[in-house]
């Protein structure tokens, strides 16, 4: 059995690398070892690169039944301080849906675009014959490819039996996430707390339809490497004054808390072997700054489906996907952790977003640039500067105003 490219996960960076590659022409498999949908821990936010990568790919995001648009946000200052920063209103900028929803999503899109998806299934072997690359995956057989897409997670299977030797098991940040209901309609906005003992991370409330949130905290793993103390955070986070303030006392606890590492330092880690190319957590190309990932993730699995796409040998593609990700993500990453050294710090946290805090102007934009709207480092490279950027339209305004 034969495929022109074979995909290992398939989580947003698995999906978006499918479905931009069968738009090419090649055939596709992609594989996971769940069957969908299935719970994922993640903080359920879309962020504007997410919902215009979405939107490029072809899914309809309006029409997820949990989707909570967001058109501001609240921020809680180590001071206690709170401002308001709004989001502009044409198009969405922000919002947030269960991950089981919005990844099967992505799946169906896939499926529609004919790439064969074999849920259940788990990779147990890849081997290499000279150019030929074989995948040995339960309950299919062995497939014989031209390209390995690696969208497996943080842990990543494939990196790990190429024998890459990284240790990839561990991510930079630590990150809790708790559903809740029972929230009063005034109170479910979307809330981030930069609590002092926290930073550079923070806690947030994300809202949900029906009054559900998804409520959590992410912190460096370097400042909270103690598993018991990181518990400790987790049982007592609700119980925090300015969190229990602002959500009230009604609040009920919905399934099961859940806990991750999350990868990010996509300037070190390996991102080709071969054949092999490395999407996603496999890439550990989550911002450092935030913990978000979802935006990045399509990002490198578009990125490594337009490689792919160019028809070029196996070193020129790996080569043009390695040198693209660098481009699109490197630069932020390092503004990433120049950003939070700053914010490592309750008094340097502090100046920082009352600086961002100034006027109406500057709260949009810091809005604007949180969701990624902006690219971390843009001040910095002046390539990626275009007339209007300033004003750009979010995901989906057409939709909206029809």
């Amino acid at each position: 059995m034969f495929y022109d490219v074979v995909v290992v996960g398939g989580g947003p960076a698995g999906s978006s690398a499918a479905s931009t590659i069968v738009k090419g022409g090649l055939s596709v498999l992609l594989i996971d070892k769940s069957e969908f949908p299935r719970e994922k821990c993640c903080g359920d936010g879309l962020t504007t690169m997410a919902l215009r990568l979405s939107e490029e790919l072809g899914l309809d995001i309006l029409r997820l039944d949990n989707l909570e648009v967001v058109d501001k946000a609240l921020i809680h200052f180590p001071s206690g301080r709170r401002e308001v920063f709004p989001l502009p209103e044409k198009g969405l900028f922000a919002a947030i849906v269960p991950r089981a929803e919005y990844d099967l999503a992505l799946i169906d899109l896939a499926r529609e675009l004919e790439v064969d998806v074999r849920l259940g299934h788990k990779c147990s072997s890849i081997n290499f014959d000279g150019e030929r690359t074989f995948l040995d995956i339960e309950g299919v057989g062995e497939v014989e490819t031209s390209f390995v897409v690696a969208a497996d997670g943080a842990w990543s299977p494939v990196r790990r039996s190429l024998n890459l030797g990284e240790d990839q098991s561990r991510g930079e940040w630590l990150a809790f996430r708790q559903y809740i209901s029972g929230i009063e309609p005034d109170r479910n906005d979307l809330h981030v707390w930069f609590e002092k003992d926290l930073l550079p991370g923070y806690a947030w409330s994300f809202p949900l339809p029906d009054g559900k949130a998804n409520v959590g905290f992410g912190v460096l793993k370097s400042k909270h490497s103690s598993a018991s103390k990181t518990a400790q955070l987790a049982r007592d986070l609700l119980d925090r004054e300015s969190i229990f303030e602002t959500l009230g006392g009604d609040i009920k606890l919905e399934g099961r808390q859940t806990a991750w590492p999350i990868p990010a330092r996509i300037n070190s880690q390996r991102l080709t072997s071969g054949p092999v190319i490395f999407v996603g957590d496999a890439a550990a190309s989550t911002d450092v700054l935030t913990g978000e990932g979802i935006g990045q993730a399509l990002l490198t699995g578009i990125l490594a489906g337009e490689a792919i796409k160019s028809g070029k040998d196996q070193k020129t593609v790996t080569s043009l996907y390695e040198k693209s990700v660098k481009s699109h993500l490197l630069a932020d990453h390092r503004m990433s952790i120049a950003l939070q050294a700053v914010l490592a710090h309750p008094a340097g946290a502090e100046r920082a977003l009352r600086l961002a805090s100034l006027n109406q102007w500057s709260r949009r934009n810091f809005a604007r640039w949180m969701f990624e709207d902006y690219p971390r480092a843009l001040l910095f490279t002046p390539k990626r500067w275009k007339k209007g950027i300033f004003g750009s339209e979010g995901a989906c305004n057409r939709k909206l105003n029809l």
